[in-house]
């Protein structure tokens, strides 16, 4: 072990997730969706795709509010971020995170824009709860997506747990056959499929959800391979009106060069998108990244590059709240989550997808994608 590294002495931290800050109350439903004509791509001897997605949303009254995960995905999303950033196993109780949002609450009156999220490769659905509950706080139904043995693990209602190893062994044999460009080709095929099967079973939801749904304003968002999701799912879907791109390069490519630039990257999208990076060595801008300048070159509608300074990868993501609890070196924080400070990277991407969604769905420019906007640690191109 290092001499910089965390010894475990005491019992696993419990951790935090930070308030949501709009004017609702916020609710979370959890359910199981089924495509019984598409076989599952990492596992194929089984001849359906099943998902589970979560709703946030609008609520009124109190009551026993939610696990951000539920304990074997627990297990999993914690040996994740453990290996991935450096932290010593047992530190945390991943299972202990509680969300601000009830199980099944009453929704709100009114009708409200729907906005789904796609996690990154790796991640589940549950890891950026404080994005996606400030979001549902303003107004929004937001739906988050597990895509099936891409994250660590599924937990469906049954107790049966699906995880990733299928996955992880096809990316092992790509990048040693020298396959990868057919490995990410695939990975985004399957995740634009599960997000159409979202988008076309959102009418079946319970009445209670639909009620509050207005399905003519639709946006969406993701974190890296989420916002490539997000991009190919606009040039794909004109159901959506309005998508964000959360650090995610647009070319299959574990290392972006420009030499697999996609059809979005190459021909732009016709509706407004927004580009939001890390600062840090790997992380994207339009000067960067290749396939977000060919993207910026062509893009038709509105468009807007955002830089969080002193960040990096993982700021989008619930990691940049939880893990600055925890007493960690500086050194592994900062590789972990740059060294913006937590809150006000938190406040940050709360603010720049909240006002980017108020404007594009609601009609309300608050002027910070302008530039014109209070202090955040934020940079604007136009």
């Amino acid at each position: 072990m290092s001499s910089g590294a965390v010894s475990v002495s005491s019992p696993a931290a419990t951790l935090t997730l930070p308030a949501p800050r709009g004017r609702y109350a916020t609710g979370e439903s959890a359910f199981r969706l089924v495509d019984n004509h598409r076989p599952d791509p990492w596992v194929p001897d089984r001849p359906y795709r099943e998902l589970m997605v979560s709703v946030f949303y609008p609520a009124i009254g109190g009551g026993p509010v939610t696990h951000q995960f539920p304990p074997a995905v627990a297990a999993a999303v914690g040996a994740s971020v453990e290996s991935s950033d450096d932290l010593p196993a047992g530190l945390v109780n991943w299972a202990a995170t509680r969300t601000h949002s009830v199980k099944d609450a009453p929704t709100a009156p009114g009708r409200f824009p729907v906005v789904l999220y796609s996690p990154g490769a790796g991640d589940a659905r549950d890891w950026n709860v404080s994005l996606v509950e400030d979001l549902a706080s303003r107004g929004y139904v937001v739906v988050t997506i597990d895509h099936t043995g891409d994250g660590p693990a599924v937990q469906f209602p049954d107790g049966h747990v699906v995880g990733n190893g299928p996955l992880l062994a096809a990316w092992a044999q790509a990048f040693q056959d020298g396959t990868t460009f057919a490995f990410f080709t695939k990975l985004m095929s399957a995740r634009t499929a599960d997000t159409s099967l979202v988008l076309d079973r959102l009418p079946t939801l319970p009445s209670r959800l639909t009620r509050a749904m207005d399905l003519h304003r639709i946006g969406m968002f993701g974190h890296s391979a989420g916002g490539f999701t997000t991009a190919d799912m606009m040039a794909a879907d004109p159901r959506i009106q309005a998508g964000i791109n959360l650090d995610g390069t647009l070319e299959y490519t574990a290392q972006p060069d420009g030499t697999h630039l996609s059809d979005v990257a190459l021909h732009g999208l016709d509706r407004p998108f927004l580009l939001v990076g890390s600062s840090s060595a790997d992380g994207s801008d339009i000067h960067r990244e290749p396939s977000w300048a060919s993207f910026w070159q062509h893009q038709r509608g509105w468009k807007a590059d955002v830089t969080l300074v002193d960040s990096a990868h993982a700021s989008f993501t619930d990691a940049e709240a939880l893990l600055p609890q925890l007493a960690l070196p500086a050194s592994t924080l900062a590789a972990a989550v740059g060294t913006v400070p937590s809150a006000r990277a938190v406040a940050a991407n709360r603010a720049v997808v909240g006002s980017f969604f108020d404007r594009f769905l609601k009609g309300r420019n608050d002027h910070l994608l302008d530039g014109a906007g209070p202090g955040y640690p934020i940079s604007v191109e136009h």
